[in-house]
């Protein structure tokens, strides 16, 4: 959901999109009424033999587009399509969107509102501080489908019981917040996204507004849920990065609407209203292909427990040779976890995230490890600096599972291994 998610950029003008969508469609009855008439007035024998076959091609081109608006008899129809998880990072958490069909005016159009410039000179500079705006846009629904068809991506439709005053209500909305002025907003992964946007869209509109149930446990935070689908798809070295940089925050127990960020949510929320049936119909545009994946061994527990326990097994060697080697390798580790103590300063600080704030990682990531790895191989220097980071470290060891904040597992070793150090560099002579 993807924030770290990334969705199709568009920059297509929303006015020509409309305008051209309109003009495929009419000009194709425009030149079927032109050849009938020709074919009435001036074609005889052969001639009108070859009129009547290219008028009937006509004719099935533009029933393809009058096959679609005549499922039901309602002027306005309101779909929510909701696409199935991919394999990218940015893909992880699924995706929605909204159709309407309008009947009257002949339109078919899909609302999206997870666009975004990629083209922006400032793009990775806005992303990091969380100042990245992304934008609604519209799509046909051909070249929706097509581009989740290429990715092998299922897409659902849920048809809406709407009634046609709020089904105009929400096309007019979606009308006015297309404009330019109006299209853009400040996303934020958990809070504001393209699933909520719709989901607020749907129940602000809808009267009386539909009671959405959990489809989650009460007891699951915002990291239960992320990780459901991470563990899913085998992203474990995503995951590992996600728990680096989201804070505690995450950890917070979802409500019922808060669970909703996620598009597979709202879906199964939508099909379970308590006090009316929202969906009419639901029906699958595109099923993907299942194929078999392998089992990913090499996780983010297994590397660094690997690492640990050579890293402690060296330790304890009386070789000069290995002792010279590990006081290099302590400065490189201290002053790594500095440099990522910086970055989670940074984070909390320095950027517009509300998710990346009340970081725990700092608890072994700190900051001053910057400085203190210059001072591994001294005899004196930073002694009583690296007495103080084995007391913290045993402290977090032996309350990594009880903290306000779920650190990944795969960084227990870890934090073991900073713990021996820290307290052998100090014992050192």
């Amino acid at each position: 959901m993807h924030t770290i998610l990334k969705l199709p950029k568009k920059r297509l003008t929303t006015a020509g999109n409309l305008f051209l969508f309109y003009l495929r469609v009419n000009a194709l009855h425009s030149l079927q009424k032109l050849f009938w008439c020709i074919n009435g007035y001036f074609c005889k024998g052969v001639m009108k033999k070859i009129f009547l076959l290219v008028n009937l091609c006509f004719a099935v081109c533009f029933n393809r587009h009058q096959k679609l608006f005549a499922q039901d008899s309602t002027r306005i129809r309101i779909s929510l399509l909701t696409c199935s998880p991919g394999e990218e990072l940015y893909a992880s958490f699924g995706h929605s969107a909204l159709r309407v069909i309008d009947s009257n005016a002949v339109t078919d159009i899909i609302y999206n509102y997870g666009t975004f410039d990629f083209d922006d000179p400032d793009f990775y500079s806005k992303f990091v501080r969380g100042k990245l705006f992304y934008a609604l846009s519209i799509e046909r629904p051909e070249d929706f489908l097509y581009s989740y068809h290429a990715e092998n991506r299922s897409v659902t439709e849920q048809v809406l019981d709407i009634a046609q005053p709020e089904a105009l209500a929400i096309k007019h909305f979606l009308a006015e917040n297309i404009k330019e002025e109006k299209r853009w907003y400040k996303y934020d992964f958990v809070r504001d996204n393209c699933t909520t946007r719709l989901r607020d869209i749907l129940v602000k509109l809808k009267k009386p507004a539909p009671q959405l149930p959990p489809v989650m446990p009460l007891d699951f935070t915002f990291r239960n849920a992320i990780h459901y689908y991470l563990d899913a798809t085998q992203n474990y070295w995503s995951k590992l990065g996600i728990d680096l940089l989201l804070g505690s925050r995450m950890d917070v127990k979802m409500t019922a609407a808060e669970q909703q960020f996620l598009p597979d949510n709202l879906m199964i929320a939508l099909d379970s209203t308590k006090n009316f049936n929202y969906v009419n119909v639901k029906q699958n545009l595109y099923t993907a292909v299942n194929y078999h994946s392998k089992i990913k061994w090499f996780r983010p527990i297994i590397f660094f427990l690997l690492i640990a326990f050579l890293w402690l097994l060296a330790s304890f060697s009386k070789n000069k040779t290995m002792q010279v080697l590990l006081k290099w390798l302590d400065g490189i580790l201290f002053f790594i976890t500095g440099l990522l103590g910086c970055l989670f300063i940074f984070m909390w600080w320095g950027t517009d995230h509300f998710m990346t704030k009340d970081n725990y990682n700092m608890l072994w990531a700190i900051p001053f490890n910057c400085v203190a790895a210059f001072y591994t191989g001294k005899n004196k220097k930073g002694k009583s600096y690296f007495l103080f980071t084995s007391f913290v470290y045993t402290l977090l060891v032996l309350s990594w599972f009880f903290l306000p904040q779920q650190l990944n597992i795969a960084l227990l070793p870890f934090g073991i291994l900073l713990m021996v150090r820290s307290y052998l560099i100090f014992k050192s002579k």
